[in-house]
């Protein structure tokens, strides 16, 4: 069945099965999005262009409030204590969380915190290095690593940042010892690659887009990106790890399950639609970047558990 074929029949099971929703023809009034980061960047974009064609198929302003601060947390605490009717929504990564709970244990989030709807992204992350480097792939790497432990660096945008828990997931599988040096963002830790002070870059991919004083060791995804299509997966070079920067529509826990699947095919309608896929393709996503309801709480569920083994080899709040 088609995305709005599938909208139409979800739309008509909610008048048949619940009258009092169908009085009130959900939504009957504007719905806000929260955006817990700055507007500009590239989830502020894929935000407002899903919203876009949301309000088209739902027949209601879908407004995007920007509330950033605190990597997300402010937002985020926002969206998950607003009152569950569908009315409050949030479009954020898996790592509100799967990571915030534990880094910011003051924030007031928690694993349950939001209840998927769609997810509507996934962020590769990649290992950059500058042109002339000697490591020309992951190979190259781990037997530099293995032999003098501990003696390359790498740079990230920060502790606990999914790019940082990218590179300890695949230093575990590879069975290398690498020294971390956090960063701000990942302007600043291309620069020091580029300058000679870091060997390594673990990066978000989109980050290296339009570059070409930068070379791509290995993009951590399951497939390659359309992107950068000459740039082998860590899988490819023989290590089974595939970390993203995934996310897409949450609701606050509590939400009714109707209005739920409403949403959720409204978002299969959003993803197809070209205004939105022009937003994914300027943010670099892979070719398959939209799931429903069901498939996003699997996957962000084995990412909290994830990220949990991660986050106790650490110390996060640091």
């Amino acid at each position: 069945m088609s995305p709005r074929k599938l909208l139409a029949t979800v739309a008509l099971g909610l008048a048949c099965l619940h009258p009092a929703l169908a009085q009130e023809a959900y939504p009957s009034r504007p719905i806000q999005v929260i955006n817990p980061y700055p507007p500009g960047g590239a989830t502020d974009l894929m935000t407002r262009a899903m919203a876009s064609v949301l309000a088209q198929r739902l027949g209601q302003p879908v407004v995007v409030v920007n509330r950033d601060g605190a990597a997300g947390a402010v937002g985020t605490a926002v969206a998950a204590r607003a009152t569950p009717d569908g009315y409050t929504l949030a479009f954020v990564p898996a790592l509100v969380l799967s990571v915030l709970p534990v880094t910011q244990p003051n924030s007031g989030l928690h694993s349950d915190s939001l209840v998927p709807v769609c997810q509507m992204f996934s962020n590769g992350q990649a290992i950059a290095v500058r042109q002339d480097s000697r490591f020309h792939s992951l190979a190259d790497v781990v037997a530099a690593a293995k032999a003098a432990p501990g003696s390359l660096t790498y740079g990230t945008l920060g502790i606990a940042s999914i790019p940082h828990l990218a590179m300890l997931q695949w230093s575990r599988a590879a069975e290398v010892a690498i020294t971390h040096v956090p960063y701000r963002g990942d302007a600043a830790v291309m620069t020091d690659v580029l300058g000679g002070r870091l060997d390594l870059a673990a990066i978000v991919l989109a980050s290296a887009s339009g570059r070409s004083d930068m070379r791509l060791l290995a993009v951590f995804d399951t497939t390659r990106n359309p992107a950068f299509p000459d740039v082998p997966t860590a899988i490819e070079q023989g290590f089974d790890v595939a970390p993203t920067s995934f996310g897409g529509l949450m609701a606050p826990k509590g939400t009714p399950a109707d209005r739920i699947a409403l949403l959720e095919a409204a978002c299969a309608v959003a993803a197809e639609d070209e205004v939105y896929r022009a937003a994914i393709r300027r943010a670099l996503q892979p070719a398959i970047y939209h799931t429903g309801a069901e498939a996003f709480g699997r996957r962000l569920a084995a990412d909290i558990a994830q990220k949990a083994v991660l986050l106790r080899s650490i110390n996060p709040t640091e």
